[in-house]
């Protein structure tokens, strides 16, 4: 999963990128946007690993973009074509605003919706752009796939028009494939993060400001880090990390609120592979059926699928082992409707 940080300048969004991927040199992402990539951390795969002790244990992952902010200055608008470009490849975005002190004029909600619009300019402009080309190739003819993405983009015109994200929308799964090509940025999901001073740490995230009314955005999570913080707990080897975060009354990283902020919002679950080659997790949006999963591992195995043959994660580690959860009757065998749940062992059976 690719996701984009971005936010306005001289708000800690490098730091955060940093304190995220633990980063070891600053880079300020104007030419080019700076990438990193984490493993997701999982006690589950961790406890897997120790039983099978395989050759290979692979952690699901996320890539981190650290993208230029917005700024209206003649040198950042003229990136912002480019900027825009690089925000289009992400699966979702992540926006930084500055929460270092109890400042009355913090405000949240202005610099996402300052951010926002340039979202949906974006997407406007692409919308106008495609209806133009479908009314010059439809004169004289009418092509029915050109009337449905017609209607649905003159829809999301309105949308935007009335100054709404088109993640507010509730598209089908038909309509979803239509748009998929355009990627318009304001359908893209939104974690906006405050990045907190020390003085913040320990309070609940109900108390930052104006959080209900972020959250009362389609689509949005919010999360809090403390980025300076974040970035020496990084810095550090595992030992000195846990006394470090006890120290500092921290009970997780920055990064594992992230990743449950991230997951949460984009309704995302971990299915696991396991044998001595390798142990790993695989990462799937929730209602995923069977025969789908098997295709995030490989074609062949979607094409040749039989039968899954699943045992949930709690039900393996009470059993201790595949043979006495065969044993109990707890390893069963799927067809490919099945939807796959969080935790889910599988051995996919398939003959090409």
């Amino acid at each position: 999963m690719k996701i984009a940080v971005t936010g306005k300048p001289f708000v800690g969004k490098t730091t955060i990128f940093r304190a995220l991927t633990r980063a070891a040199e600053d880079h300020h992402a104007i030419d080019k946007p700076n990438i990193g990539t984490v493993k997701v951390p999982d006690r589950r795969i961790d406890y897997l690993s120790e039983v099978f002790q395989p050759k290979k244990t692979t952690y699901a992952e996320l890539i981190f973009t650290d993208i230029a902010g917005f700024e209206k200055t003649a040198t950042s608008l003229e990136k912002q074509p480019e900027v825009l470009n690089q925000l289009k490849t992400a699966e979702a975005l992540s926006v930084v605003c500055k929460l270092f002190d109890q400042d009355a004029n913090f405000s949240p909600v202005q610099d996402i919706e300052e951010w926002e619009s340039e979202l949906l300019l974006s997407d406007l402009q692409t919308i106008e752009n495609r209806l133009e080309r479908i009314n010059k190739s439809s004169k004289g003819k009418k092509l029915r796939l050109h009337e449905e993405e017609k209607k649905l983009l003159l829809t999301c015109k309105d949308t935007i028009e009335s100054g709404t994200p088109l993640r507010a929308l509730k598209l089908t799964g038909t309509e979803k494939k239509l748009l998929s090509g355009f990627q318009m940025l304001s359908i893209k999901p939104v974690i906006v993060i405050y990045n907190i001073a020390d003085n913040w740490l320990g309070k609940s995230e109900s108390e930052l400001p104006n959080i209900s009314k972020l959250q009362a955005y389609p689509n949005m999570a919010v999360t809090s880090i403390c980025g300076e913080v974040e970035l020496e707990i990084a810095q550090l080897d595992e030992s000195e990390r846990i006394e470090f975060m006890k120290g500092m009354d921290i009970e997780e990283p920055g990064l594992n609120k992230f990743i449950q902020a991230s997951y949460g919002l984009l309704g995302l679950i971990s299915f696991f592979t396991v044998g001595k080659d390798e142990v790993k997790a695989w990462t799937v949006k929730k209602n995923t059926e069977a025969l789908n999963a098997a295709g995030e591992i490989h074609s062949d195995i979607e094409r040749g699928f039989i039968r899954a043959e699943i045992i949930s994660y709690e039900d393996f580690k009470n059993c201790g082992s595949m043979s006495e959860g065969k044993k109990k009757g707890l390893v069963r065998l799927e067809g490919k409707k099945y939807v796959i749940q969080d935790g889910d062992i599988i051995n996919f059976r398939f003959n090409v």
